[in-house]
């Protein structure tokens, strides 16, 4: 029987995939791209070397990155192969990293007269390749280069291992319910959900987790203060040394480590720490200027926070009972001022936004806004039952396609994200289209409901949505450069916050709204409030973001990494310049900031959590000009997929925005959206 893995259609055949069949599959594909490369390198150029490593290539990225799809959405049987199958990637792109062969090929055809005149995405995918080889090792003397090898390779297996320390940590801890007045004030959504949890475990009453859903709905909600208290303590030392399952899970270890080994491959690349290795292949120019940039930020935004506070405090203290306003308090005491201040709240919003009726008026938004349409296929085969498949068309023909996994469940990995299936490149088949995975962790319909959304969750989906736009309306053909591929990670985040900016118009609203049970439009008073209300306490989030920020650069500038203690010294000293709000002292944070450790050792966030702030910049002055012309004012629509999306990384973003804006990025768009002066 042929592996399944091994060679298929555009499409993957979910349901002939079996864990067994990863590694087999992985270590040929690999031995057939160094085949490749060899038999290319014996007469070096574009057509025969470089494309033919491409097409090698691609059946590799599109193996590993079902192995990998699997493990983050399913686990279970297949945390085992990804972990496997994880080893051999990186040990064969670090060895094409360190290929002095193929290195001198890619300086070669820098210099040849015909550069100049090759299309931009071929020059561009030269320019990476070089700077990534460089910081790969290529250029090492022999030792270092198998000292970087090894390094790459437990970086790898670092990165894993915190991610699964994290879902089994998150997996491992319920609370059984049986007295119903212990869950008073939490949404009927989350009671019904933990009802059907109970039911599957034989249990009476109710189960609660400390999956998203349950856990904000439970922080935002519950009348029951020992009930808060104890999720939010389970929740923040999750794989930590201390907690419900203290030492089990325990990511401290694996941070030190990692940090360890990023540092030592900074030095072994002659760089003074790892910030200054990660941001070589970012739009910021160094720490320094990051660190400026947040530090401006920050001293705009923490007065306003810390009025949000004061207000919060009072609130507290004077109408609510409290004797003290403790973390477990905070986002329940919020929302009891936000219905007092606006009368509006997110559950009372959320039977407005069932999740069909806000999906399909996405797509009526991107309709819209760049002439495309989605439309379902069932006949494609998925993962689970609850995904759902996409064609994307344009003039109703295919353009790309996307898988959307929209509901969280046990031994799914928690967040949203978006990633690739396969690529938009040319073959010798005709053009591949681009495929994408949107995957979310909403909570999923009940036996008498639709899954219903907060408005929060709404802006999520666009959030990924956007992401999926820029892969899947790239028209860049090579491999590399194509989508979000070769996008800077401190730009990447540009289109998918860009498209955020949609669900706060009212016209737009009125497409993706309508009551679950009798299909009548958000009344126009609830829509005046969440208007309103858009920026309540905006300041404390944007201090909270930013208090990240400058803790994974602080933490990343250290010439020598850290161990648990350093990293907690630093977190409380960043906490100490910057936060206005307490955390309880079991707060372990740092132990499930995936974005910074479950980075392998391509990189990642990593020293570029920044981003998020930086690429809303960009954002917020990109949608500053259908504020001036009309949200829905097609010529800049045009302009934004021409100059943006279409361009994939096949141009440095820098040079993008200003050739669609027609100037440097501003920072005063930001500050307006998010209500701060």
């Amino acid at each position: 029987m042929i592996n399944p893995l091994l060679n298929f259609p555009l499409l993957p055949p979910f349901t002939k995939l079996r864990p067994e069949q990863a590694k087999g599959a992985i270590t040929q594909l690999i031995a057939q791209c160094h085949d490749q490369l060899k038999q290319g390198l014996k007469q070096p150029g574009w057509e025969t070397t470089l494309e033919p490593l491409e097409e090698a290539q691609d059946q590799l990225n599109r193996a590993f990155s079902l192995v990998s799809h699997l493990n983050y959405v399913l686990s279970g049987s297949w945390r085992e192969p990804y972990e496997a199958t994880l080893a051999l990637v990186t040990d064969y792109w670090t060895k094409l990293e360190q290929n002095p062969e193929l290195f001198a090929l890619y300086k070669a055809m820098v210099k040849a007269p015909e550069f100049n005149r090759w299309p931009q995405a071929r020059k561009q995918l030269i320019r990476h390749a070089l700077r990534d080889m460089y910081l790969g090792g290529v250029s090492l003397e022999e030792s270092a280069r198998a000292r970087c090898a090894a390094i790459n390779r437990r970086l790898a297996e670092l990165s894993s291992k915190f991610a699964n320390n994290l879902l089994d940590a998150t997996n491992a801890w319920t609370l059984h319910i049986e007295d119903f007045t212990e869950l008073a004030g939490v949404p009927q959504t989350v009671i019904a959900n933990a009802k059907a949890t109970a039911t599957e475990r034989d249990l009476n009453g109710w189960l609660l987790t400390l999956e998203e859903p349950c856990f904000l709905a439970i922080m935002t909600h519950a009348e029951n203060r020992q009930l808060r208290q104890q999720i939010q303590s389970a929740f923040v030392s999750r794989a930590s040394e201390i907690g419900p399952h203290a030492d089990k899970f325990d990511n401290a270890p694996i941070m030190a480590e990692t940090l360890a080994l990023r540092a030592e491959k900074a030095h072994l690349l002659g760089m003074k720490n790892y910030a200054q290795l990660s941001l070589a292949s970012k739009m910021a120019e160094d720490s320094e200027q990051v660190l400026n940039f947040l530090q401006d930020l920050v001293e705009r935004v923490k007065p306003a926070a810390e009025r949000e506070i004061a207000e919060l405090k009072t609130l507290a203290t004077t109408e609510l009972g409290l004797d003290n306003l403790y973390p477990w308090d905070i986002a329940w005491a919020a929302e009891k001022l936000k219905q007092q201040n606006y009368a509006v709240s997110q559950e009372a919003l959320r039977v407005y936004f069932p999740f069909p009726q806000v999906l399909q008026g996405l797509f009526t938004v991107v309709e819209k806004l760049f002439g495309i349409t989605a439309k379902v296929d069932d006949s494609v085969a998925t993962w689970h039952p609850d995904v759902l498949f996409f064609w994307l068309l344009r003039d109703g023909k295919p353009i790309a396609g996307f898988y959307l996994d929209p509901y969280a469940r046990e031994h799914k990995h928690s967040g949203a994200w978006m990633d690739s299936v396969c690529v938009r490149r040319n073959t010798e088949r005709g053009l591949q289209l681009p495929v994408a995975y949107l995957v979310c962790n909403f909570s999923p319909p009940s036996d008498t409901a639709p899954a219903l959304l907060t408005h929060d969750e709404v802006i999520t989906l666009f959030h990924e949505f956007g992401h999926g736009l820029h892969h899947m309306l790239t028209k860049v053909d090579i491999a590399v450069v194509s989508g979000i591929n070769g996008v800077a990670c401190d730009a990447v985040e540009l289109p998918s916050q860009f498209l955020e900016n949609w669900c706060w118009q009212p016209q737009v609203i009125s497409m993706i709204s309508a009551h679950y049970q009798t299909g009548e439009p958000l009344p126009q008073t609830l829509l005046d409030k969440m208007l309103t209300a858009r920026n309540f306490q905006s300041a404390l989030c944007t201090l909270r973001q930013l208090e990240l920020a400058l803790f994974d650069l602080r933490l990343h500038c250290r010439p020598e990494g850290a161990n648990a203690e350093e990293i907690q010294t630093l977190l409380n000293e960043v906490r100490s310049e910057v936060a206005v709000v307490s955390v309880s002292p079991e707060n372990r944070f740092q132990n499930s900031f995936g974005h910074i450790f479950e980075s392998d050792y391509r990189g990642g966030y990593e020293a570029g959590y920044y981003s998020y702030m930086w690429a809303e910049v960009l954002s917020a002055d990109a949608f500053s000009l259908f504020e001036q012309h009309g949200v829905f004012h097609r010529p800049s629509a045009e302009k934004f997929l021409h100059t943006i999306l279409e361009q994939g990384g096949s141009c440095d973003m820098q040079e993008l925005f200003v050739k669609f804006r027609g100037r440097e990025p501003k920072i005063d768009a930001l500050l307006r959206h998010r209500g701060i002066g």
